[in-house]
């Protein structure tokens, strides 16, 4: 009758800490463009923009006994990202915003015409980053200029040469996922 009782309290209580309240709304647009050049035929390429906005909603007062409770303010984090593809062209993500923590500071990684901003957590420019001819980046922040990529889980690691040590220091902005 213990393990019964047990088992019932233990699958109660995870069940009430399984539930995340999020606020999520997710919006794709799509753009189709057709062109016939009269040469080549006719070629279409599909641009799918998708925007995603997840906010974690907390009451001002959750252990009130209220029925209508307010909602405090928390962060939204928004992440972009375009797609394209078509006719003989592989699908390919071109554009992206992100959010990235490193060290507990939270970053955001927004495109501009020639790569990414780098953008700390109180809007300040925090470095950029320039695509290399081997999908590679040069980032670059303050007085530092280092190479970085984005490895198989999304994150960006930079890889900076240090004078002092003669060896190459490297740090992972782990990317935080919607």
């Amino acid at each position: 009758m213990k393990n019964i009782a047990l088992a019932l309290a233990l699958a109660l209580g995870l069940s009430v800490n399984a539930q995340v309240n999020r606020n999520v709304t997710q919006e794709t647009t799509t753009k189709r463009t057709t062109v016939n050049n009269g040469v080549q035929g006719v070629k279409s390429t599909e641009v799918n923009q998708t925007r995603t906005a997840q906010q974690e909603l907390d009451f001002k007062d959750a252990e009130s006994n209220k029925l209508n409770k307010d909602l405090r303010t928390t962060p939204v984090a928004v992440t972009t990202s375009t797609t394209v593809s078509g006719d003989g062209i592989p699908t390919q993500e071109i554009d992206r915003s992100s959010y990235y923590t490193l060290n507990g500071q939270r970053y955001q990684f927004v495109t501009d015409k020639t790569g990414y901003r780098v953008i700390s957590g109180d809007n300040q420019n925090f470095g950029t980053m320039r695509r290399t001819s081997n999908n590679n980046y040069i980032y670059r922040s303050g007085t530092t200029t280092s190479i970085g990529y984005f490895d198989k889980d999304g994150n960006f690691v930079v890889e900076s040469y240090d004078d002092k040590t003669d060896g190459v220091t490297v740090q992972t902005y782990s990317r935080v996922r919607p």
